[in-house]
């Protein structure tokens, strides 16, 4: 024999190498999958689920051990079981590029790593077979990968938004008198109040900065406050704050309720004042999100506190400031401050907060509190006052249960408990002399069998009330005996409604649920029919609960009842896990009872549709803007005693104020604690339904007919595990924050955890420029003219909540001088 001979003789036992190695790896790596997919798959059918993943699951085992075996097979099974995901996928959810993408991408990387192992069975083949699986095992991954790219890719481009069907514009009511002009503070050159006016429309007639220019717009200036989070303060900072601008200066406040003025040109500071927040007092979920500016009447312009800055505190106090030198108007109150913790009862630091501006409409500046969601029954009142603006008396105090007082209540006495509060901004017509509050829940929000009669009749309500005597004039209720934490977060807007019989003085009322209602602001009836729809029945109240809801016939945000093929993730085993947790869920679409025994889904969730970001309207060309959230929770009672074995204990009785909504709320005083999902999260940050997760729209005024809608955030600084992705895709992320409508026919808005800030053209809906924000921009942007030149302002504070960073930064952007 030769060496050659010899050789040849023992070529079957050559040395194991990196291919061997790497198809035993692939070959373990399918049958823990196949495992695991399979086991679920069994599970999922069993509840009444997909049959897919059941088989998938035993062909990938098979494949795994056929490859550990040596067995070539192990390829071709592997990848006829791919080809099958790919026409099951297609079959499930078509060319929905978001939907694809957990269904086939990762069954598409590991068919790469499978055919990467093909040169490991070299040893069983002839060399011309050897040869042919090295130049498969480089060509197939190729092709397949970019068989899955163009898929993808063309899919995400063909992939909108499923929207329901604009609702048929209904006629409104004849013989409703026109508005007269009302005396407002509009935006012009200034933007003197936190919606622009007290009507808040958040539009400006200001047109300097257009579509065809924007490009050019750059940074012009900007400030930093100094208030930044501390250790005792870490994951508590909101600040959603939106300056106000008036004559050259501009007011700005800080997470814990700094004011500051600067010069509206440079930026440059002219005074501060700190009203020394204590740290305890931040309460979960917002800060300062505005001031409000107030001239006396009858005063001289260089009298002291002649013009004013009025704002509520976190710890509860209603203060005013000379607008000019920032030192308290010690006409007002006690030296400038007066204390809204009086006729509240027992409380605790961070359960009662002012976090809205004052509404200051015929001389009287109304508030409402922030009562921390969700921890006692007998939580501190939700009782809106109204103070005298030049003095700080107390003017009125509506108390729903005690409708026959006006003032305080006696002393020893408090304001009744636990009711629902008005925690955003209300709007006004000054004409009128209606202030119109957006209110909250009841002190719990997920159970309501105590709930008493004026709070079911005031729940989820916008009440008009006489700013002069502090008298309900009409309400309109947006959810019947809420049980889904969906209060009315927005500020309201006024327009002067077009109909075919002429201008209607109306008001347009978004919500969470996503139902937009139009009303006659005079009397509250709809100017749009509101359908009461049969609602789900169930739950651990089925007696209390409301057998219909109202559903506008005007517009509506909210998307199409979730099914298991909306479930998502990141992979084929996280929306697996997604669509078993559907199954084991109680789910009869919105307004599904909270149940005990097994959890619910929410959807949408209570950040869901419209929040406190509210609307903006360009009154101009009749172009309603709406930005909003398209995102479920995943709810579940927790009885009273596991409740308490867990830990959960109400903010006055030692629970944390750390503790947010998305772990849950302790209900106490109820049967039941709340464990909330908030968005319905996977371990790794992700979500359980599909993405778009925000989207912006527009909406023909006359008619509530949708003009368009985008999805709103890019993927560039949102990924798994909190990690940034840098993909430019829009995904449209969660937002919170509004939209600013200008002349110029463009839209500004941040709102998005991609930390950008976006201008849009309100005639297409696309992008025309945006900009990089140093934290998040969870707020809303204004806009104002000073020396000839507009200034685009926005204070991206960043949200805890929202888990984008923290800043203390406030931005003005303007075009090039001259």
């Amino acid at each position: 024999m030769t060496d050659a001979g010899a050789n040849n003789a023992h070529y079957p036992v050559r040395h194991r190498g990196i291919a061997f190695w790497w198809r035993a790896l692939i070959g373990i790596l399918l049958i823990v999958l196949g495992l695991l997919i399979g086991g679920g798959g069994a599970w999922l059918i069993a509840l009444g689920g997909s049959w897919y993943y059941l088989p998938a699951g035993i062909a990938l085992l098979l494949a795994g051990i056929l490859l550990l075996a040596g067995n070539m097979a192990g390829v071709w099974l592997y990848a006829l079981t791919w080809l099958a995901t790919l026409a099951w996928a297609y079959w499930e959810v078509g060319f929905d590029g978001w939907a694809l993408m957990p269904r086939t991408l990762a069954p598409t990387v590991i068919l790469i790593f499978v055919l990467l192992a093909i040169p490991a069975f070299r040893d069983r083949t002839t060399r011309r077979s050897r040869n042919a699986a090295y130049v498969t095992g480089l060509l197939l991954p190729v092709i397949a990968l970019g068989a899955f790219g163009f898929l993808h890719i063309d899919a995400l481009a063909q992939s909108q938004p499923t929207q329901p069907p604009a609702p048929a514009a209904q006629p409104a009511p004849n013989g409703v008198p026109a508005s007269q002009d009302v005396a407002v503070h509009q935006a012009g050159n200034d933007w003197p109040v936190y919606g622009g006016s007290e009507l808040a429309t958040r539009y400006s007639p200001l047109n300097q900065i257009t579509a065809a220019n924007v490009s050019k717009l750059t940074r012009a200036w900007s400030f930093h406050t100094g208030d930044m989070p501390n250790g005792a303060t870490k994951d508590l900072y909101s600040p959603e704050n939106t300056p106000l601008e008036i004559g050259g200066h501009l007011y700005a406040c800080s997470a814990k309720d700094i004011i500051i003025s600067a010069d509206a040109r440079s930026g440059k500071e002219e005074w501060r004042y700190d009203p020394k927040v204590p740290d305890n007092a931040i309460p979960y979920g917002a800060s300062c999100r505005g001031v409000a500016y107030f001239t006396v009447p009858g005063t001289k312009t260089d009298q002291a506190c002649a013009t004013r800055i009025i704002f509520g505190t976190l710890d509860a106090r209603l203060i005013a400031i000379d607008a000019k030198t920032g030192k308290p108007c010690q006409d007002f109150g006690q030296q400038g401050s007066v204390d809204l913790n009086q006729g509240i009862g027992e409380t605790v630091p961070g359960w009662y907060s002012i976090t809205a501006p004052p509404t200051i409409v015929r001389g009287i500046a109304v508030v409402g509190a922030q009562v921390k969601d969700g921890q006692a029954e007998n939580a501190p009142s939700g009782v809106v006052r109204g103070y005298d603006a030049t003095t700080g008396k107390l003017a009125w105090a509506w108390d729903m249960g005690h409708p026959d007082r006006t003032g305080a209540p006696p002393q020893g006495d408090t304001y009744s408990r636990g009711t629902p509060n008005m925690w955003t901004v209300a709007a006004a017509d000054p004409q009128l002399g209606y202030v119109y509050l957006p209110l909250g829940n009841a002190a719990v929000d997920y159970y309501g069998v105590d709930r008493k009669d004026f709070e079911n009749q005031f729940n989820s309500s916008l009440v008009a009330v006489d700013v002069t005597t502090g008298k309900p004039v009409w309400h309109f209720q947006t959810v019947h005996h809420d049980l889904w934490d969906y209060d009315l977060g927005s500020q309201p807007t006024l327009v002067d409604f077009p109909t075919v019989t002429g201008k209607i003085p109306a008001i347009i009322v978004p919500s969470k649920q996503g139902q937009i209602y139009v009303l006659d602001r005079k009397s509250g009836k709809p100017l749009f029919p509101v359908e009461e729809r049969k609602a789900p029945s169930g739950g651990v109240e089925p007696d209390k609960l409301s057998k219909t809801q109202p559903y506008s016939s005007y517009a509506h945000l909210d998307q199409p009842v979730l099914t298991e093929k909306d479930m998502w993730g990141m992979s084929p085993l996280d929306q697996l896990y997604c669509r078993i947790q559907f199954h084991r869920a109680s789910y009869q679409g919105e307004y599904t009872p909270p149940t005990v025994d097994r959890p619910f889904i929410e959807y949408p969730g209570y950040n869901g549709g419209s929040d406190w970001g509210s609307i903006a309207v360009d009154t101009d060309s009749g172009v309603l803007i709406a930005n909003y959230n398209d995102m479920p929770n995943y709810n579940q009672l927790i009885p009273r005693k596991k409740a308490d074995e867990m830990g959960f204990k109400p903010i006055d009785k030692g629970g944390s104020p750390k503790k947010v909504r998305d772990i849950g709320d302790p209900q106490a005083g109820s049967p039941y604690a709340i464990a909330v999902n908030a968005g319905w999260r996977l371990p790794t940050g992700l979500l359980c339904s599909k993405p778009p997760y925000g989207h912006i729209r527009a909406i023909d005024l006359k008619t509530g007919r949708t003009l368009w809608d985008e999805p709103l955030g890019s993927a560039d600084n949102n990924g798994p595990f909190g990690i940034p992705s840098m993909l430019p895709l829009t995904i449209g992320t969660p937002n919170n924050g509004g939209p600013l409508v200008t002349a110029g026919g463009l839209i500004f808005i941040a709102a998005t955890t991609d930390n950008k800030l976006r201008a849009i053209d309100i005639k297409t809906g696309k992008e025309v420029w945006h900009a990089d924000l140093p934290a998040g921009g969870q707020t809303t942007p204004m806009t104002y003219e000073v020396d000839g030149r507009q200034y685009v302002v926005i204070a991206p504070g960043g949200h805890h909540f929202m888990e984008t960073k923290v800043g203390d930064e406030v931005i003005a952007y303007a075009l090039p001088a001259g």
